[in-house]
């Protein structure tokens, strides 16, 4: 039904919600509207499920909903459909945040020494905190030697200049 989505950008953002998402949005794409009722029947995915999910998909705006009432029993019945202008607005956003804590991460490391045992499972720990074991690492005991961590100050300047980019095109 939604020709002019793009699919892939589409299926990757539900992602971000689980599988049952994908496959939500998969019945969404099929028609302009339905129920959960409906996507519960094609999807053989519980109802609270489902819901708890459209509910998640909503909150973001990527799915909208019109309500009506049933004239027997009086509750309400929710017609869901995509919202696939709000795609890209949420992507953008995605990305903005992603920046945000990619650009924290990067202060910390500039403003930090490091050291490290070398020892798989143990942390990188900060100056501060290796004085106060005596640069003795608190898991196994060994001498803390002193990381260079320019590697990851590089990887992390390189991450938030792709995004920017993207963000740009």
């Amino acid at each position: 039904m939604f020709s002019l989505v793009d699919e892939e950008p589409l299926m990757k953002v539900f992602g971000l919600f689980g599988e049952e998402a994908i496959e939500i949005a998969k019945i969404l794409m099929e028609t302009t509207e339905t129920t959960d009722d409906d996507i519960a029947t094609k999807t053989e995915i519980r109802l609270n499920d489902i819901r708890k999910i459209l509910y998640k998909l909503y909150s973001y705006s990527l799915i909208g909903l019109r309500r009506t009432r049933d004239k027997n029993t009086g509750w309400f019945i929710f017609h869901w459909r995509l919202q696939p202008d709000q795609l890209e607005g949420f992507i953008l956003n995605k990305k903005r945040r992603m920046i945000e804590k990619f650009e924290t991460r990067l202060e910390y490391e500039k403003n930090h020494d490091f050291y490290y045992c070398f020892t798989a499972g143990c942390r990188q720990i900060p100056f501060e905190e290796a004085m106060e074991v005596l640069f003795q690492c608190p898991v196994c005991e060994k001498s803390l030697i002193h990381f260079d961590n320019d590697q990851i100050i590089d990887a992390i300047t390189k991450k938030i200049d792709q995004i920017q980019k993207e963000l740009i095109e």
